[in-house]
């Protein structure tokens, strides 16, 4: 990974979203809902974020729930990514 976030900011990679239903039925393209859980791949150093300090508590590999319009999606190497700030995160799932 040569992306790396600066300050509290993180990289997740979305996990992908369900294509069918809990009852078989296979949903269209246009009908899957964006996936709000995602793998982190890169985590900033933390540091000094509005004259605060801040600790990351996620890291790499972690598994977590983030906002639904957080974040900036960038494409890089044929792959998306997001790039959102710690607080965007909501729980790490584990």
């Amino acid at each position: 990974m040569n992306i790396k976030p600066l300050g509290d900011r993180v990289v997740i990679k979305k996990l992908e979203a369900e294509e069918k239903t809990k009852s078989g039925i296979v949903l269209p393209t246009q009908a899957k809902e964006q996936p709000q859980m995602a793998e982190v791949v890169a985590v900033g150093p933390g540091g000094m974020v509005d004259g605060k300090e801040v600790k990351m508590e996620v890291k790499v590999g972690d598994r977590v729930i983030f906002s639904k319009y957080a974040g900036t999606e960038v494409k890089y190497d044929g792959v998306e990514y997001t790039i959102l700030r710690q607080s965007d995160i909501l729980a790490v799932v584990e």
